[in-house]
């Protein structure tokens, strides 16, 4: 054994809650049924028990809590070839699902999020060891298998527990993924499917077990009971549900700005910070990107109302603790990256 897979093996036994697989009344659908079942079970939850949630989805796109939909999704393409566009309300970045992806979702009463989401990173490398196949966690979110990506992952904290979630692929479509990301994902096209390709790892060709024998599996590895929901829970999951399916939600409002600062921060990820300012001062602010959410981003957004574009201002003015409403973030990285990138 490994000293990863020791050491993820000894995370989980230590940290683990008990697991409580989620049965649910449908498998294969589209992902705001399940995302809203894990904001139903967040609200909830036991301080004792985790739920595990496993899906699958008709084809889809499913992009982050900050991203602008424009700037990710080939919304021409997703239209013409009946592939659904949703938002999620954790962070991250955008995601390509099928009935050839597995979906996990950890929902537990650890309002830690740092420390909840990496024992889901963990734990999904824990599952690929037991089914087989060497997995390490790298990066923010990603699980890696031959140093090819086959799970992505993100989290979110509630107002009673964290929930994390992501991709495990087993036989993803790579090429209409690479179709329906844009657009940073069409110049990838320009070298064909095989550009993408060679980055992701598909689970199909590292075990023998298929699909549905992997599903079947995962709740016997991990979970030590399992629940079923009752049609009082489904209907309450419904309601949850349709506050995804807005077009205000899922388009969002992105009112005209005067000042963009965009760019990628390493450890943090992309972001893109929109300014109105007057007389020198700003006056509305809103911030974009994948990067990973974990307290309150009004507050920092706030924060820059009245200040000036330099340093000395943007310093007074934003709060000491960047670091926990965006994960890896600290203020003079997000000075320096404003005054660095500002365009008019």
């Amino acid at each position: 054994m490994s000293v990863f897979s020791l050491t993820i093996r000894l995370v989980f036994l230590t940290f683990a809650n008990n697991m409580m697989h989620v049965n649910l009344k449908t498998a294969v659908g589209r992902p705001t049924f399940f995302l809203a079942t894990e904001e139903y079970l967040a609200q909830n939850v036991k301080s004792d028990t985790d739920y595990l949630l496993i899906w699958e989805t008709e084809p889809a796109v499913i992009f982050g809590r900050n991203q602008l939909i424009d700037n990710e999704v080939n919304i021409q393409f997703c239209k013409e070839h009946g592939v659904g566009m949703y938002r999620r309300k954790s962070g991250g970045g955008c995601v390509y699902s099928d009935t050839g992806n597995l979906m996990l979702s950890l929902v537990t009463a650890d309002r830690e999020v740092g420390f909840a989401f990496n024992r889901y990173v963990m734990l999904v490398a824990l599952l690929l060891s037991k089914l087989g196949v060497e997995a390490q966690v790298s990066g923010r979110n990603d699980v890696l298998v031959d140093g090819k990506k086959v799970s992505g992952n993100a989290f979110y904290r509630t107002a009673n527990g964290s929930i994390a979630h992501g991709t495990l692929l087993y036989d993803t479509d790579i090429e209409r993924m690479t179709n329906c990301l844009t657009p940073s994902h069409e110049k990838l096209a320009s070298h064909g499917v095989a550009s993408v390709r060679s980055r992701i790892a598909l689970l199909k060709d590292y075990t023998s077990l298929t699909l549905e024998q992997v599903k079947a599996k995962i709740p016997t590895l991990l979970c030590q009971d399992e629940m079923t929901l009752s049609e009082k829970d489904y209907a309450a999951i419904s309601e949850i549900e349709q506050s995804y399916l807005t077009d205000e939600f899922i388009f969002g409002k992105n009112p005209a700005f005067d000042v963009n600062c965009k760019g990628r921060i390493d450890g943090v990820g992309t972001i893109e910070l929109r300014l109105q300012v007057k007389n020198g001062e700003i006056r509305r602010a809103n911030m974009l990107g994948d990067f990973f959410l974990l307290g309150d981003l009004d507050r920092l957004l706030t924060s820059l109302i009245g200040a000036t574009l330099d340093a000395e201002s943007l310093t007074a003015a934003l709060p000491d603790d960047v670091g926990e409403i965006i994960k890896g973030l600290e203020k003079p990285m997000l000075v320096e990256f404003i005054i660095k990138t500002i365009k008019p």
